[in-house]
């Protein structure tokens, strides 16, 4: 069973996901994907202190994985017996589009892989990512580009996952399929 759990900055989203992780039951595998190197390769101060913040609130039975790149990998690799949680695509995007020089096809692709193998797993899968189109339009090509791309990476995922949770001022609403909801095949695919 794969459930997304989507919203803004600090609206609860993994608190929700760690949350579903433990009440799923049996061990769970984190996959971690912020890294504390910046994009000029520098330690990012900052990121380090988050990051040993989020590693001290985890229950100390459950194994982390650091997925800043290969997140497909980590998935298809995780035991079939655990509950796997992934926070958050977010990052991992940014983290892509900063590290490799993918062309469009190349991002839907990595993204679609890692839909299709999170929902494909025998174990429940918790997948968290941030809503990030709610605001104004970036003034510049790569925050337009990854604007695009997170949207249209959020869609695939909800695609392909049997629940939908969104966060917002640390309460969860369950969101409807378009045809559940709305009727009928959708007719543009964006």
């Amino acid at each position: 069973m794969l459930t997304l759990v989507t919203g803004g900055a600090r609206s609860g989203k993994s608190r929700a996901a760690e949350r579903l992780a433990r009440i799923a039951g049996g061990p769970v595998t984190y996959l971690a994907t912020a890294t504390a190197i910046a994009p000029d390769g520098e330690a990012d101060a900052e990121m380090v202190e988050r990051i040993a913040r989020h590693r001290e609130g985890r229950p100390a039975d459950w194994t982390t994985v650091e997925a800043p790149l290969e997140l497909t990998g980590a998935l298809a690799a995780a035991p079939s017996t655990s509950v796997v949680l992934v926070d958050c695509l977010t990052v991992w995007l940014g983290n892509v589009m900063f590290a490799t020089e993918s062309d469009d096809a190349a991002l839907r692709a990595r993204y679609g892989a890692v839909a299709e193998v999170a929902a494909t797993r025998s174990g429940p899968t918790i997948v968290v990512t941030n809503e990030v189109g709610g605001g104004l339009v970036p003034m510049d090509p790569l925050g337009r580009r990854y604007r695009d791309h997170h949207g249209w990476m959020n869609q695939a995922v909800a695609d392909r996952a049997d629940r939908v949770l969104l966060c917002a001022a640390g309460r969860v609403l369950e969101l409807g399929r378009f045809d559940d909801v709305l009727g009928g095949p959708d007719a543009r695919p964006d």
